[in-house]
């Protein structure tokens, strides 16, 4: 079996010249391809596999980050080849009526571009603000299968990984009031409704949690861990009448982003099983013994996966 990661997903938009998206088209065309070389495994398929340990053939699709464009572009999409996905979704936005930080960055590199705000966060961003444990690690591991210019990797490095969280919203309002975003960017456009998520799962799509923040679950304190995942399954369980099953997936994902202690928490709160992001297939040893990390590939290692913009 094979896990296929996806994000945004949507037409090309020209007011946002730099946006590194998957265009729709072009994951029409990876889904053909998907059928022609694997086939897709089903949901009672999967689901069974999680239950016995043995694995079977095909890909299974899954979403990060709740985007509108999963419920405008994607969901028709799986409806009409007779698919299913599973959709993970950060709760944060629908309590706070804001971007997640991580998306605020996502939103500044795609209107200007990576070199004018990698600029701008230089002189912003002093070494006391930074946390320089794992950086060798953060270095080698981040967005490595993303292909982002360097400016942009430098600033999503910067804020997502290097920087202390006592810092990182303050730095990212500094940005944003340098470079205002588009004024008719809201939660309600960026993020599905609740409503849309709860029509998704009534047509048999699977609602999984990413958490409340879109943090990096490693660096935050065992309780602040379990307060993500809690709050995060709580609030899902709320909006849709009850979710088909738990399952969450790490934000930004790789074994630097969560802990033995977070594996155990999710297992705790009753989650079925996690993903991880790890560029193989989810075999017989995943299943037995690490249900709370099974791997996942990113849709840019495969034909048609590759995103756009400059």
């Amino acid at each position: 079996m094979k896990a296929i990661m996806y994000h945004y997903v949507r037409p090309t938009n020209p007011e946002l010249p730099y946006f590194r998206h998957l265009h729709l088209e072009d994951f029409k065309k990876q889904l053909d391809y998907f059928a022609e070389q694997y086939g897709f495994c089903s949901m009672v398929d999967f689901l069974r596999s999680i239950k016995t340990g043995i694995p079977k053939t095909g890909v299974i699709l899954t979403f990060d980050d709740g985007f509108s464009d999963h419920y405008q572009y994607v969901w028709p999409c799986l409806q009409e080849r007779g698919l299913w996905g599973i959709f993970y979704i950060p709760t944060g936005p629908y309590h706070s009526a804001k971007l997640l930080d991580a998306h605020r960055i996502h939103m500044l590199l795609g209107k200007h571009g990576g070199r004018m705000i990698c600029d701008a966060l230089k002189d912003i961003v002093s070494e006391d603000m930074l946390s320089h444990a794992h950086i060798v690690e953060f270095r080698t591991l981040t967005y490595s299968r993303q292909k982002n210019d360097d400016y942009s990797n430098l600033v999503k490095r910067i804020l997502n990984y290097y920087i202390s969280y006592d810092y990182r919203q303050r730095v990212i309002d500094d940005l944003m009031s340098m470079f205002p975003p588009d004024e008719r960017i809201s939660t309600g456009q960026f993020y599905m409704s609740t409503e849309e998520i709860r029509q998704m799962q009534a047509t048999g799509m699977i609602i999984g949690s990413h958490a409340v923040n879109h943090l990096v679950m490693s660096k935050l304190t065992t309780d602040n861990q379990e307060k993500e995942i809690k709050e995060s399954f709580n609030f899902l369980e709320q909006i849709t009448d009850g979710l088909t099953l738990r399952t969450f997936c790490y934000p930004y994902g790789g074994f630097y982003s969560f802990t033995e202690d977070t594996e155990k928490l999710l297992e705790d709160n009753g989650c079925l099983f996690s993903f991880n992001v790890e560029s193989r297939d989810i075999d017989a040893f995943s299943l037995k013994n690490r249900l709370q990390a099974l791997p996942r590939y990113d849709c840019n290692e495969f034909p048609y996966g590759s995103v756009r913009g400059q």
